[in-house]
């Protein structure tokens, strides 16, 4: 070989050495290598060369600019036009405005294998053990069916229909995320289940919104961002963790970053990143840092005691209840709400006004078809289930024979919940409804139970 070409070959050992070793173990950055023409002259020995060309992986061989949706399709409801402006006022972010000084109070639970139930032998152990059937199995079917025939063709869904009774304004990217969670919670995931390839598509429209803070929600409009920044976190966190999908975690991990670089100083978060808390937006930001977790994504560990500084400054204590901000009343949704984070938050079972808030919800605010609120059912549910014993037997009884009767059974709708005398059902559609509604019917096996039940029972 001639010198200079053992020279060559020499220093690029040398440089990808040094590459190599200056990774951390904890990246999933890439490392390039760029090729230019040289000025100098070619030697004879290199005149000629290929490289093969690589095949596309399966999955990601179709872009997202091929799948776009047909706008002049979908005439029969308004889609909101986005300006250009909503795009530059994404909120930029410091990241290094955290305050890492405050300690904890109490152990955070880790909740590891949180999503193991959702398949398989389990799955059904699960149903039976907490009072799940045939029915309430039947009813998440027959919403999963309607959800696939919403599905536009670029990957996403819309609040706005094409299905009847759709919300008043657009917010495709909760709406995306709402759907995949549904499918997600029975057990599909892009890499298997009868809904791998709708959630391969929006799983693949999802991300490419990202921006390169993490942020999601950059075509949403005003106070719906943040809610649905969460959701879609929630959305990615699971499918990496149901999955260990390496092309999901640096999406996931993103989202994850930007949710901590964005809690407020009072703990949590609401309409604008690191400008004010609300139990409501809150409540969708921990699960989605908590499905993170339990992944095995990176979570700065100083975020949990902020939010539970927060949680306690709207807890009414022994009392029972929970409030929307500091100061305020509590309410049905938001003592749910509240609940339930404290419990992921790792407060024992005997925590003081968790039995007290949870008697309350379940004797004094149950399960009724004429006073529908999927929004409170939703967070309820899941809090009673965590607790189990008596007071989740008496409200799953209810639950579970109400929200099946409310499911529409035939015509074009058929298989979904209709927003007509829900709480929040008129302002946010039918998919809404119907995707919350599954959630409940979910709940036997959507998350394992963060207490010993057979301690309860």
């Amino acid at each position: 070989m001639p010198s200079w070409l053992v020279s060559l070959v020499a220093h690029l050992a040398v440089l990808l050495g040094l590459a190599l070793i200056s990774r951390s173990a904890h990246q999933t950055d890439r490392i390039e290598l760029q090729f230019r023409q040289s000025d100098d002259p070619v030697a004879d020995e290199l005149v000629e060369f290929s490289i093969a060309s690589v095949a596309p992986l399966d999955a990601l061989e179709t872009s997202i600019e091929e799948d776009q949706v047909d706008i002049e399709a979908l005439d029969s409801f308004a889609l909101i036009e986005i300006s250009d402006e909503i795009f530059s006022a994404v909120p930029k972010l410091d990241a290094d405005l955290f305050d890492p000084t405050v300690s904890s109070t109490s152990s955070v639970a880790k909740p590891e294998n949180m999503f193991e139930g959702r398949r398989g032998a389990m799955k059904q152990k699960l149903l039976r053990r907490y009072g799940g059937d045939q029915a309430t199995e039947d009813a998440v079917s027959a919403g999963l069916v309607w959800l696939k025939r919403q599905q536009l063709r670029n990957g996403s869904w819309s609040l706005h229909g094409p299905y009847a009774n759709g919300a008043r304004g657009e917010n495709q990217t909760s709406a995306t995320a709402m759907a995949m969670l549904a499918f997600m919670g029975a057990g599909s995931t892009h890499r298997g289940g009868p809904y791998q390839k709708e959630l391969l598509r929006a799983a693949r429209w999802l991300v490419a919104k990202q921006d390169r803070q993490g942020f999601l929600a950059g075509s949403e409009m005003g106070h719906e961002r943040m809610y649905s920044q969460a959701q879609a976190t929630i959305a990615l966190c699971e499918l990496y963790a149901m999955t260990g999908d390496s092309w999901i975690r640096p999406y996931a991990q993103s989202a994850c970053d930007f949710a901590v670089a964005s809690q407020s100083p009072q703990g949590g978060w609401r309409y604008q990143p690191r400008m004010d808390s609300d139990t409501s937006v809150t409540g969708w930001f921990v699960m989605g840092l908590k499905s993170g977790d339990a992944g095995g994504l990176e979570v700065d560990p100083y975020i949990w005691p902020k939010i539970e500084r927060y949680f306690d400054s709207v807890s009414q204590g022994y009392t029972g209840g929970y409030s929307y901000m500091p100061n305020l009343a509590a309410s049905p949704a938001m003592t749910a709400e509240g609940v339930l984070c404290h419990q992921y938050l790792g407060r024992p079972r005997t925590m003081p006004g968790m039995a007290q808030s949870l008697d309350t919800l379940v004797q004094n605010h149950p399960v009724k078809a004429n006073e529908a609120d999927v929004y409170y059912w939703y967070y309820a549910t899941q809090a009673l289930h965590h607790y189990g014993g008596p007071l989740w037997n008496q409200w799953n009884e209810e639950m579970k024979a109400t929200l099946p009767a409310r499911q529409e059974k035939r015509g074009r709708e058929h298989g979904s919940w209709s927003p007509t005398g829900d709480a929040w059902g008129g302002y946010a559609g039918r998919l809404y409804t119907t995707c919350l509604s599954i959630y409940c019917l979910e709940v036997y096996y959507r998350h394992l139970p963060l207490y010993d039940h057979a301690e309860v029972d």
